[in-house]
Parts: C-alpha cells; sequence; structure tokens
C-alpha cells in the first residue's frame, strides 16, 4: 500500500493552534447571519420567531446565484428584503467570491482534467471512501444526526454533497464563466446558518460569554420542533450544546478536515487502488482544493500542499477526534445509512456487499470500526472481491509495462460507479439540485465518461457488459434516436 509516511512532513501548525482552531469559526459569514436574523428570543418561545421567516427569504435569495457571473453586481432585492438584510447579504457576496492571490490557474485546470478523466471513479471513490472519513469525527457527525439527512433519507445528502461537487470541478467551475464559487458560497452560509441556529445567535457572542465566565451550555429545548419546511432548521435550534467541550459547531478544524477528505483522501484511495498519480498532478489537485477551500473561508495554515502533509494532517485530526467520542456515538447509524443506499444501487445480490468492503480496503480498519462496518460479508461475495482486486491489479502490473494507462481495476471501479451514479445521482425523476443550464453541463459530462479513452477497445466492450451500452446519461440516452431496423425480405 503506496501511503505516504507521517514523518515526512513537518506540521504546518502546531498542537496548541490546531486546539484553538476548535473555538474558530467564519468571521464574515458569521457577522452575515447575525446582521440578519438580530438576536433571537429566549427558550421556546424562538421557534414561532420572525427569524424564521428572514430566513426563508435568505434562502430563496440565494437561489439566485446559479453561477459566477451572476454574482459580480448581484444586490438583494424582493419582498422581505429589508435595508439591513440587503446590506448583510450584498456585503458578504462581494466580499467572499474572489479566489485567494495564491490560486494558480494551471493548477486549477489541471485538476479539472485529472476529475473528469477519471470520470464515474471519481464518484466511488468520493462515496466510498470521502464521506465515510467524513463522519469519523463524532462532533461532525453529531450534526449530521440531528439534520437526520443520513439516517432518513442518505441519499439526500449524497446528492446535496454533488451538487457542490461537480460545479466545482467542471472545467472552469471556479472561473468567471463557471459555477463553482456560487455553489460554494451557498455552502459558507449554510454552514453558517446551522452554527447560528445551534448557539441561538453569533459564534462571536457565545465565546464572549465563555470567555466571562459562562459555562458555554446551550440547554435543548423541551418543545419539539413543527414540520414543514424549516423542520431541519428547527431541529438544529432545539437540540443544544456544550461550547466549553465542543467548541463551536462546524468550526474551522471541522470543515478543514472535511476539506481534505474531498482532496487528500481522494488521491489516497487512487494510491490503494494501485493508480495513483504523479506527485505534480496530486500537488495541482490539493491546490485546486485549497482554493475552494479559501472560498468556503477556511485558514490557510489548515490547508496541506502535498501528500505527506495530509497524512499527517489528517492523522492528527482523527486523533484528537477519537480522544473524545460523544455518547450516544451517531456514527455507525450514519455508517450503516450510507452503505445501505449504495447497496440499494447495485443490480446483482453476491456484488452488494461491495460498497462496505470498497470502503473498508479504501479508508482501513480504524475508520470501519468507527462506523460499525465490522461485520461478517457473505463469503462468496468477500472471496470474490478481494480475489477480483489481486488479480486486477497483478495484471495491471504486467500490462502496464507496455500500455502505461491499462487498468482493470479502474475499469471494475468505474462500472460499480455508473451503477451507483445511475441510480442516486442521474435519476431522470430527481434530478440533481442545480440550474438547468449547469445541470445540462453536467448531464454532457457524464455522457463522456461512457467509454474510458485510455483504455483498449475490448477493455470499453467489457466494460458495456458490466454497466450499459450507449450512453451513462439516462437522460440523454432516452432522447437518442432508436437503432433502425433491418427492412424485411421481399418474397418473389
Amino acid at each position: 500500500m503506496n501511503t505516504p509516511s507521517a514523518t515526512a512532513a513537518a506540521p504546518r501548525i502546531s498542537d496548541a493552534e490546531l486546539a484553538a482552531m476548535q473555538r474558530r469559526a467564519d468571521p464574515l459569514a458569521d457577522q452575515t447571519l447575525s446582521d440578519i436574523l438580530g438576536e433571537w428570543p429566549a427558550g421556546d418561545a424562538a421557534l414561532d420567531a420572525a427569524q424564521w421567516r428572514r430566513l426563508e427569504t435568505v434562502n430563496r435569495l440565494i437561489g439566485e446565484w446559479t453561477d459566477n457571473a451572476t454574482l459580480q453586481g448581484w444586490q438583494a432585492r424582493g419582498d422581505g428584503v429589508d435595508a439591513s438584510l440587503a446590506r448583510a447579504l450584498d456585503h458578504y457576496v462581494q466580499a467572499a467570491q474572489a479566489l485567494p492571490p495564491w490560486a494558480d490557474a494551471r493548477k486549477i485546470e489541471r485538476a479539472e482534467h485529472l476529475f473528469m478523466e477519471h470520470g464515474a471513479l471519481s464518484c466511488i471513490l468520493l462515496f466510498c471512501a470521502s464521506l465515510p472519513e467524513c463522519y469519523v469525527i463524532p462532533d461532525l457527525a453529531s450534526v449530521l444526526h440531528t439534520s437526520g439527512q443520513l439516517e432518513q433519507n442518505a441519499e439526500y445528502r449524497i446528492r446535496s454533497t454533488a451538487a457542490m461537487i461537480f460545479p466545482v470541478m467542471l472545467h472552469g467551475g471556479l472561473g468567471p464563466r463557471g459555477a463553482g464559487v456560487a455553489q460554494v458560497l451557498k455552502v459558507r452560509l449554510i454552514h453558517a446558518t446551522i452554527r447560528n441556529l445551534i448557539l441561538h445567535g453569533s459564534p462571536q457572542a457565545a465565546m464572549q460569554q465563555l470567555l466571562a465566565g459562562g459555562d458555554g451550555k446551550i440547554p435543548a429545548l423541551a418543545r419539539q420542533p413543527r414540520g414543514g419546511r424549516q423542520a431541519m432548521y428547527q431541529a438544529f435550534f432545539a437540540r443544544g450544546w456544550d461550547l466549553g467541550s465542543d467548541g463551536l459547531p462546524c468550526n474551522q478544524e471541522e470543515q478543514a478536515y472535511t476539506l481534505l477528505t474531498f482532496s487528500y483522501v481522494f488521491l489516497r484511495s487512487l494510491r490503494r487502488l494501485g493508480i495513483g498519480l504523479p506527485p505534480a498532478d496530486e500537488e495541482a489537485y490539493l491546490h485546486a482544493w485549497n482554493v475552494v477551500g479559501h472560498v468556503l473561508g477556511i485558514d490557510r495554515a489548515l490547508m496541506v500542499e502535498t501528500m505527506s502533509e495530509g497524512h499527517a494532517l489528517m492523522d492528527r485530526m482523527q486523533a484528537r477526534g477519537r480522544a473524545e467520542p460523544v455518547t450516544p456515538d451517531p456514527r455507525p447509524g450514519l455508517g450503516r445509512a450510507l452503505m445501505q443506499t449504495m447497496e440499494n444501487a447495485l443490480p446483482w445480490t453476491i456484488v452488494k456487499p461491495f460498497p462496505q468492503l470498497m470502503t473498508r480496503t479504501l479508508c482501513g480498519a480504524a475508520t470501519a470500526n468507527d462506523l460499525g462496518l465490522t461485520q461478517p460479508m457473505p463469503w462468496p461475495s468477500a472471496l470474490l472481491f478481494r480475489a477480483v482486486l489481486l488479480l486486477a491489479r497483478a495484471l495491471d502490473a504486467v500490462a502496464r509495462l507496455v500500455m502505461p494507462r491499462f487498468s482493470i481495476v479502474r475499469m471494475l471501479t468505474r462500472a460499480l460507479g455508473y451503477h451507483f451514479m445511475s441510480r442516486v445521482l442521474m435519476s431522470q425523476t430527481r434530478p440533481l439540485q442545480l440550474p438547468t443550464e449547469l445541470l445540462h453541463q453536467v448531464d454532457a459530462v457524464v455522457h463522456s465518461w461512457s467509454d474510458d479513452p485510455h483504455a483498449p477497445a475490448w477493455l470499453n466492450r467489457l466494460e458495456d457488459r458490466l454497466t450499459t451500452r450507449g450512453s451513462w446519461n439516462p437522460r440523454l440516452a432516452s432522447q437518442a434516436p432508436a437503432a433502425p431496423t433491418a427492412p424485411a425480405q421481399q418474397t418473389a
């Protein structure tokens, strides 16, 4: 297993500085929400407060951020938009949309090419490695557990993640003609909203009270939140929080850790499958996601430039998170929901355990144990998975002596990715929640993944047997003209 050594990289941030990041959040986005919502009423009365209507207005307004060009000169206008709301949201958009001065356009373009080049393989690695690792940190898992998104509707969380990743990694996604920045700014404001709801106000005010001698405890509300559109937000508001022991929700350390799951863990997974990238490509990919991290409001000191740095920082963060587990532990429930969603997408019984087996392979025993993915697998499935993976890697090693881009492992992983993508991400009845023009771009990209340009024709034909012939995009496939039928033979 080609994994970088933690001793190869000096830490960019000390242990004391890393610990302090648990009490730091995002001043720009947090101040925006504080200016918009103001002070919440005390206790259960807050569940009927006027702030909920203002949140609905904000959600409607950010729906107007369809692409990066829209952000230029955008202003908050319309029903329910008063001067204070408009001033706060306008300032946020103008201040947050700029890329950092250290952004390297060539590295970003290379990272976009790498993501798209790996096609459906990119998706399966994100959902068999990146998301599982994301749920290792107990406080992160606890917030997700509050939302109920993974236990009750795992597909929603998966599709929401894809709705950010695709716009970012599409060609030009972070540029003036892309849509990645617009999608990331929505996510950043949602993180600030969650913090404001859990803390019943701004993180700055909560920290000031703690430093002034308060106990930092936000009590859970006795009255249950109502259903409807605001149910998830009200669940955050009612849950309670211990600022002294848990730090800020969605704090700097947790956001930086999540960023690592989308960059470092993706690249580490390619290595563990035996199809790792050259160091320059890995560093370009890390760089692109660092730019995304800047737009998300993550501190530069928490970003990594190399795989060795990523390995070291992620190990430290996981060790810190595991040292203070929450009770009851929400992680096994989240792990089961994620695995079940992927299993339901696979067509053959014998391969349904493959997502769990793949997650164990890509993430390791410690993460599998955290997520409760330790139960015995049916022996035919486990034997098939291990035999196929070992045989494919052995054949790849030999074939690459004459064909450097050849990979059976890549083909098999693409096939798994196709079934997951076609049933969860590319449903004709439930398209991703993206602007129409952006959704058309995603459709075109998925269509381009239908054949692997680096594989010989016979391997693509074998892949067709495991997936489908023709377009991988169900919407485009359904629009394709039917193949002409042969004319009936005329009788004499």
